[in-house]
């Protein structure tokens, strides 16, 4: 069975990503295509990126603390991004933790779910851009949660039923485009 990681996109105090990764876990285990987990970036603790040679390159450079996470992404198949959007982009610790890799990620699928004052629509493009150089293959559906309307005070989640239809037909192309790249994961 397929792995899909849920990467929470935010580390800091009193963040809403755990809260939108709890709730996409939960639709997801319903369907029973995959296999669904957390990865919770705080969790990894990792510093600011700063080594002396590209992810790109050497693919076997890890440095201590790079090493769990390399191991986590490498295992799963596919990926489910909960993205907030910071000042129009994704989160310092979201590009952060997606830097220390490279080979990891390749010829997988990733569905984006991103929340924020206008959906994190612009997050969620960002983030496109640097799951393309990463050799991600992101499906087109992607929930869009605002700040407003799905959250009590900008902090508890409560999204729109709508969103529940939104989030399925994510996860059907996030594992039909994960099943098509197996071959290409298998060389």
């Amino acid at each position: 069975m397929t792995k899909i990681g849920i990467i929470t996109g935010s580390t800091r105090p009193g963040r809403n990503s755990l809260q939108v990764a709890e709730w996409v876990k939960g639709i997801a285990d319903k369907r029973g295509d995959a296999e669904y987990e957390i990865v919770d970036l705080k969790e990894f603790n990792l510093p600011m990126y700063a080594e002396p040679i590209s992810a790109a390159y050497s693919q076997d450079y890890k440095t201590p603390e790079a090493i769990p996470w390399a191991k986590k992404i490498k295992e799963l198949d596919g990926y489910v991004f909960i993205t907030p959007e910071y000042n129009h982009g994704v989160t310092s610790a979201l590009k952060n933790a997606i830097d220390y890799l490279y080979v990891e990620w390749n010829n997988k699928a990733a569905g984006i779910v991103s929340y924020g004052s206008s959906g994190g629509v612009r997050a969620a493009e960002s983030l496109r851009i640097i799951l393309a150089e990463l050799q991600v293959a992101s499906v087109r559906t992607h929930p869009a949660m605002s700040l407003f309307t799905d959250f009590v005070d900008m902090h508890e989640f409560k999204p729109a039923a709508v969103h529940e239809k939104s989030v399925g037909v994510m996860l059907d192309q996030v594992n039909a485009w994960t099943n098509a790249l197996q071959p290409l994961r298998n060389k």
